[in-house]
């Protein structure tokens, strides 16, 4: 028995790494990583790849859960 509760969680984890891979195997989000690392890139920001992925994912993600929530 491990001491992180995945074991627990394990069906719940993984729907959310299906929706995760189904995210960012999408061409929507690639243009939208695109889309955000070029604006970050010309202003400068810090690791523009990085935060665009993770700022681009978000989207996507709170983008499904507004989805989910207003289907119930």
């Amino acid at each position: 028995m491990n001491g992180t509760g995945l074991a627990s969680n394990t069906p719940d984890l993984r729907i959310w790494l299906d929706q995760i891979a189904l995210i960012c195997l999408s061409e929507e989000f690639h243009k939208l990583k695109a889309e955000l690392e070029s604006i970050y890139r010309e202003v400068n920001f810090p690791e523009a790849g990085v935060a665009a992925f993770a700022d681009a994912l978000y989207a996507f993600l709170t983008e499904h859960e507004e989805v989910s929530i207003t289907a119930t």
